[in-house]
Order: C-alpha cells, then sequence, then structure tokens
C-alpha cells in the first residue's frame, strides 16, 4: 500500500505592515496551511490573503490558535482558566472559517506557548480541544506525536494528526529540544531529510543523545521562516515521492 503523509506549514503570521516567512513560495510543496488567526500573528487583510491563496493552490486550510500575545508572537506562557482557553480556540476558528469560500476547515493546530504547553498539561489541552469539538466535531486536532494534545483528542471523540517536526531534534520522551539549547534546530539539509524520511517509512528516530524511539508521523512541520525553507521544502517533497511517498491533506487519509 502506498504510504500517505500530510506536509503543514504555519502560514499567515505577518501583521499589518510586517510580513513573516515565504507563504507563496511554499503553497506547492506543503499539503496543508496552519493559518494564524490574529491573536499571536495575522490580521483580517494577512487571513484573507493567506486563504486564498491556499486555495488557489489546492492547500487544506487549518487554523492556527494560539495566545493573544502579539508581542510576545505567542511564544510566552500565559496562565488562562479552562474557560479562557476553550473561548480562544472558538473565537479564533470562526474567524478564519469566515474567510473561506466553503466556510469550512480541515484542521487545528495550536501555536507557540499554547501548543508547548499543552502538550503536557492535559487539562489545557483539553480545554482548547472542547472549544475544537464545540466548532465542528469533524475538525481534526493536530499535536505533537505521543503528546497530550492526541490523547485528550481521542478522549473527546476527535480526529488527531500525530505531528513530527522535519528541522527539530527530539528528547529521548519524544518531546522537542527547547531552542535555547544547543542542536535544538538542525541545519543540515541531508540530515533534515533523511530523518523525515526515517520517521515517515520506519516509525522510528533518533533523540539528541542517541537514543532511538518510535514515533507516528501522520504530518511534518515545515517552517516557513527559517532561510532555506523553500528549498528545503522542494527537496523534501522530491525525496518523499521518490521513496514511494504520497503527499496530501491529512484528511485524506485520517
Amino acid at each position: 500500500m502506498r504510504r500517505k503523509v500530510d506536509f503543514n506549514c504555519d502560514l499567515g503570521e505577518g501583521f499589518g505592515a510586517y510580513r513573516h516567512g515565504y507563504d507563496e513560495q511554499l503553497m506547492p510543496y506543503i499539503s496543508s496551511a496552519n493559518i494564524a488567526c490574529g491573536f499571536h500573528a495575522g490580521d483580517p487583510v494577512c487571513m484573507h490573503h493567506t486563504v486564498m491563496l491556499a486555495e488557489k493552490a489546492g492547500v487544506a486550510i487549518g487554523a492556527h490558535p494560539g495566545f493573544p500575545d502579539l508581542m510576545g508572537f505567542g511564544r510566552r506562557d500565559i496562565k488562562v482558566t479552562p474557560e479562557e482557553a476553550q473561548n480562544y480556540i472558538i473565537y479564533q476558528l470562526g474567524a478564519l472559517q469566515a474567510f473561506t469560500r466553503t466556510k469550512h476547515i480541515q484542521h487545528v493546530k495550536p501555536h507557540g506557548a499554547l501548543y508547548n504547553m499543552g502538550a503536557t498539561d492535559e487539562a489545557l489541552a483539553r480545554a482548547a480541544a472542547e472549544g475544537v469539538r464545540e466548532v465542528d466535531q469533524s475538525l481534526i486536532l493536530v499535536g505533537l506525536a505521543g503528546s497530550a494534545w492526541l490523547k485528550v483528542g481521542k478522549q473527546l471523540g476527535l480526529r488527531v494528526a500525530s505531528e513530527v517536526f522535519a528541522d527539530r531534534a527530539l528528547n529521548p520522551d519524544g518531546s522537542l529540544v527547547p531552542r535555547s539549547r544547543a542542536g535544538a534546530v538542525i541545519e543540515d539539509l541531508d540530515r533534515v531529510i533523511s530523518n523525515s524520511l526515517r520517521m515517515v517509512v520506519e516509525g522510528k528516530a533518533t533523540a539528541i543523545d542517541g537514543t532511538e524511539i518510535a514515533i507516528q508521523a501522520d504530518s511534518i512541520c515545515l517552517h516557513s521562516d527559517t532561510p532555506g525553507a523553500v528549498e528545503l521544502a522542494r527537496a523534501l517533497k522530491k525525496r518523499m515521492e521518490e521513496a514511494g511517498v504520497e503527499i496530501v491533506p491529512m484528511a485524506r487519509f485520517l
């Protein structure tokens, strides 16, 4: 059976006069777009423009909701109540859906600190996932492989996508190595490609300390703001297809 994997990318993360990443150039190489919804980045004009780019390219649209933290780009830990977390999600999903032609989105991938905190904080992940379910139970919840996002999403009856990162090192427990640590971001193109292929084809990864870990890769995240992001996306797609892996939106196989 032909293997399938989704390529996702965080897009629409500009704001006002500021632009961020290589959104238009990356569209031909990805299958799903995580579009910022105005809290950590993005604004109505940026959201509309990014949605149109994705629809024109045939790329599946998903929401990329975060904490209300424009100053910190959503990367600062914020303590919120379950009610706040749930309603932050509902608000941002509703805003993005309104810009789409079909008024429907494929998936939801939390951003930044919300994503990282929810990976281990089941109460936070559950509150956010309940917001997703309240908007549309058919939505796919995207979370770090092996994290609380996937556990609570399944418990709430949502489809879930196990996400891996093409250019990030892993701890032995499968969590991402903090960016503050040397070696957290993998810059060697050949290594990024070989690691990604191994996660998809073999379901295995090597942690930063050399430990071998099992991992499920439904969707690979490609960062839009990394220097050389377009070249990486192009090369990774080519190598995946040569290995018999089909790149398709996650809804096609989950």
